[in-house]
């Protein structure tokens, strides 16, 4: 039988962000494995804040797997993080606790810095390169450099041969910043293969000494923009009943749990949700038809299919958990009655 490389990847227990951590186990299959065919695994917890070192033994329990193109019969195994008795989830397995709808459709807008040297590729030694304009959708040298163009295509490449819902790619509005979307059925789902795009794009950074810089202001106090991860989503009743009465229901939802949405929306988005390049304040809530100042986006589309379709929330910032911000979404709709 051919021997699979199983790359387990977890969440580790540091805070407020947790950090992607894998390691590989050998195992022999007739054939690419399934889900139910991977077997529970073990790490040290001690080493990645979860666990104390006279007891440091945790679980790693698979919850997806994906065909991995970048090496002989490869597999990456999204897990989640197990107490050691192998039923409890440990204190920081946010999966295993979120609201999830199958559905319910998330859209997630990851942005991004590629970063060198404490920088931003792009950015000259010292001061800034010239002010914002040219970048957003860019093409050629001068905007979007030489690099970063053939990484994005390259890990846009490895996750839809890994079957990862990857919907597109773009460069961002600040030089050096860029963006890729993953749209999934179900929180976890689509989570899940977010978490996965992520590390893909952590891993294949190492091979160009570049560092992903998911801060949502990295530049600071500076007038350049910051890095959201802006969640389109729907509910069924959403996209099939909907309407303007069941629409402004909503909208007083998402105001009354404003500061239960900011909670998970990812840390430091103070410094992002300022007012300015396109945010709302992060102290207000708002929406309108295709503003993008608003804390929530409402496209043409759905006002013009009577208050039916989809909705952005432009509020999530780049290193938020997509388990956490799609289920806070998920409990603020479960608040509305629907008729």
């Amino acid at each position: 039988m051919p021997k699979y490389k199983l790359e387990y990847i977890w969440l580790d227990g540091y805070t407020p962000v947790p950090n992607l951590r894998s390691k590989t186990q050998i195992k022999e299959f007739d054939d690419f494995p399934t889900l139910e065919q991977l077997p529970l695994w073990g790490f040290d917890g001690s080493s990645t804040q979860q666990a104390e070192g006279r007891s440091s033994d945790c679980v790693l329990k698979p919850v997806a797997v994906f065909p991995d193109i970048t090496r002989d019969n490869g597999a990456l195994v999204m897990c989640e993080v197990m107490m050691p008795d192998k039923v409890t989830p440990h204190p920081s397995n946010m999966r295993a606790t979120i609201m999830d709808d199958p559905d319910a459709w998330f859209g997630f807008e990851q942005e991004y810095f590629f970063f060198r040297e404490g920088r931003p590729i792009g950015f000259p030694p010292y001061g800034f390169p010239a002010p914002q304009g040219p970048y957003y959708t860019g093409v050629g040298y001068k905007n979007v450099g030489a690099i970063a163009r053939e990484i994005v295509e390259e890990h846009l490449d490895i996750c839809l041969a890994a079957g990862i819902n990857h919907e597109g790619i773009n460069a961002e509005v600040a030089k050096g910043q860029w963006e890729f979307q993953i749209f999934g059925k179900g929180s976890r789902r689509c989570a899940d293969e977010m978490w996965v795009a992520r590390y893909i794009l952590l891993r294949l950074c190492e091979r160009y000494e570049l560092d992903i810089e998911f801060h949502c202001k990295p530049l600071g106090d500076t007038d350049w923009n910051g890095s959201g991860m802006h969640a389109n989503f729907s509910t069924k009743y959403m996209r099939e009943v909907g309407g303007k009465d069941y629409f402004m229901a909503l909208m007083d939802s998402f105001e009354k749990y404003k500061d239960e949405h900011i909670a998970v929306y990812g840390p430091d988005n103070h410094m992002r949700l300022t007012g300015l390049h396109e945010t709302q304040s992060i102290d207000k809530f708002s929406w309108g038809v295709a503003d993008r100042g608003a804390s929530i986006r409402v496209p043409h589309s759905f006002v013009n299919a009577d208050y039916k379709g989809y909705l952005e929330d432009r509020r999530p910032n780049s290193q938020g958990d997509p388990y956490q911000i799609a289920s806070r979404i998920l409990k603020t709709i479960s608040e509305v009655p629907t008729p």
